[in-house]
């Protein structure tokens, strides 16, 4: 939570950080039908929710003077440079100078690539070119997807981006929130911000509608988030920090009335109409803002991905450790906590995703099934797996204790003794909302893949339900700035290690580094490949393949995971 007062600060607070040009090339004049005023476009092109015929094209458009609308074209190309589609567009203030086309008409599995121009009394100003596919009807053609997610500006570079972005023969990129930060400066990645000269703006946490535009705006001046925009579509669910911390339907941990933060409703639609300008996705229905974003894509007969929503719509309220393992409480009084505590958190009546959004997602489910998809891929925020901590009383050494200088780590190492979940935030914090998707999976024979984000570290996990049965595999990308359990616990270079030792379901962890993956999904194999970049601190970096894993798909289910 911020200290600073947003009120009485905004008005010193940059409305931009970096420039980036705009490939604008002046062209004849449009006439008396132009925009009377210069524009610009800073942040780049993008393009997502692909269908087989149909894919959005996002741009904004930054007027430097002038006002009123802008008229904007957008257009379409094949890959011979022929004309393929085109229309008109508005950019105007009530969207932020934000632009959408849902470009239609198109071929299924194909490459295309796209423009905007922005047509002004002065001359046609045209935005860089982007490159986007469509999803293919039918086939057995592999499909390869970058799983993402976890990206705070103010912890360093986004060098992960421009090095996914150079990967070949992208089918789409699954980011999985986490997309923007709503602190401040003197919040989470202040004092690193400060170092590397790399700010939020505003400069105060995100509560208003201009607040999160503002936001929005400065991550996608970056030169390496706009490079990933432009290979390939992409497929975004948010998390919590695209509107607050710990975020669910009714608040959020860093949502404070007391202090002069308004309404939970208000801030969290203000977060919502901003997302929906800025990001390249689909409106369920047109000119609707809500948080119903959940969704499905076809890829052939290979897989269907479902984008969940897991935050804002039906989450139960967050619950937590700290309060049970603070305050030196006795033995008896802890064990007597943790047993309350455990009966709020095997309630039935706590939901991740709510009553709607189940009954939807076995629907799509059995439709994906028996439309004889191969994988089921749920495109999900937080880990699924059961997850315990390593006994660290046990594994780490009385001066690897010592040397611990976190005290939630220091509160760690005497909860660890217990064996019990420590993320009340991921799916352990709501095993009975768990166990219903394993049963819609087993109902509809599924073969679920689980791609995850939020935690800032890799995984490679097989999942169980209560029975002991197989239910599918999850891989966990690790973020691409946001700093993980690496970096906190210290002294231990082999907690990954730990971690797969002291968990059933963990097959692989990795808590260093920063990174994405590339997951390749045939008729035949679920295949993940974990890459990581040499450093985010600096602009000079390398990536390199850390890890590999794939399951098998079987008659009647999956293999377990296994090193590929």
């Amino acid at each position: 939570m911020t200290n600073v007062t947003r009120r009485g600060l905004l008005g010193a607070a940059a409305t931009g950080t970096l420039s980036l040009a705009a490939c604008a090339t002046p062209a004849a004049k449009t006439g008396p039908s132009g925009y009377a005023g210069e524009v610009e476009f800073l942040h780049g092109v993008a393009s997502g929710d692909p269908l087989t015929d149909r894919v959005i094209l996002w741009t904004r458009v930054t007027p430097k003077s002038g006002d009123g609308p802008i008229p904007v074209k957008y257009e379409v190309f094949g890959q011979d440079g022929s004309l393929v589609t085109s229309g008109m567009l508005s950019a105007d203030a009530a969207h932020d100078f934000c632009v959408k086309a849902d470009a239609k008409g198109l071929k299924p599995a194909t490459v295309y690539t796209y423009k905007f121009t922005a047509m002004t009394e002065g001359g046609d100003v045209t935005s860089p070119t982007g490159r986007t596919r469509t999803t293919a009807a039918s086939g057995e053609t592999p499909v390869k997807m970058i799983v993402i997610s976890c990206s705070n500006w103010q912890f360093g570079q986004f060098n992960a981006y421009k090095a996914l972005s150079e990967e070949p023969d992208l089918d789409v990129i699954l980011h999985l929130g986490d997309y923007i930060y709503e602190y401040g400066i003197d919040g989470y990645g202040g004092e690193i911000a400060k170092k590397l000269g790399r700010e939020h703006d505003p400069i105060t946490e995100c509560i208003t509608l201009s607040d999160y535009r503002l936001r929005h705006a400065q991550y996608k001046t970056d030169p390496n988030l706009q490079a990933a925009h432009a290979a390939a579509p992409w497929i975004c669910t948010w998390d919590d920090h695209e509107s607050a911390n710990d975020s669910y339907r009714t608040g959020a941990e860093n949502h404070n009335p007391e202090n002069n933060e308004g309404s939970w409703s208000d801030r969290k639609m203000a977060a919502i109409q901003a997302y929906f300008e800025w990001i390249p996705i689909r409106e369920p229905e047109a000119g609707n803002i809500t948080s119903a974003v959940w969704r499905s894509f076809e890829f052939g007969d290979v897989a269907t991905v479902h984008a969940l929503e897991s935050r804002l719509t039906g989450r139960s309220p967050e619950l937590e450790w700290y309060s049970v393992v603070t305050g030196n409480p006795s033995q008896e009084e802890m064990m007597a906590r943790v047993q309350a505590k455990l009966a709020e958190v095997n309630d039935p009546a706590r939901t991740m995703l709510g009553a709607e959004q189940e009954a939807w997602l076995e629907g799509e489910l059995g439709k994906s099934v028996s439309a004889g998809k191969t994988w089921q891929v749920l495109a999900n925020q937080v880990i699924m797996a059961k997850v315990v901590l390593p006994n660290m009383g046990e594994v780490l050494t009385p001066e690897q204790i010592a040397a611990q200088d976190s005290p939630y780590v220091e509160g760690m190492v005497g909860f660890s003794a217990l064996g019990l979940p420590f993320n009340l935030d991921a799916w352990d914090g709501f095993p009975a909302a768990r166990e219903r998707l394993y049963t819609s999976a087993k109902k509809t024979g599924a073969r679920l893949v689980t791609v995850t984000g939020d935690t800032h570290t890799a995984w490679a996990n097989t999942l169980h339900d209560d029975a002991g049965d197989q239910r599918g595999v999850e891989f966990g990308c690790t973020s691409i700035t946001s700093p993980g359990m690496g970096s906190v616990i210290k002294d231990e270079p082999n907690l990954g290690e730990l971690f797969t030792d002291a968990n059933k379901e963990v097959d692989w962890h990795d808590p260093f580094g920063h990174g994405y993956i590339v997951m390749t999904l045939t008729p035949d194999t679920a295949h993940a490949e974990f890459k990581k970049v040499s450093g985010i601190l600096t602009t000079d970096w390398t990536v390199d393949s850390v890890s590999a894993w794939k399951a098998e798909a079987e008659d009647t289910g999956m293999s377990d995971l296994k090193p590929a």
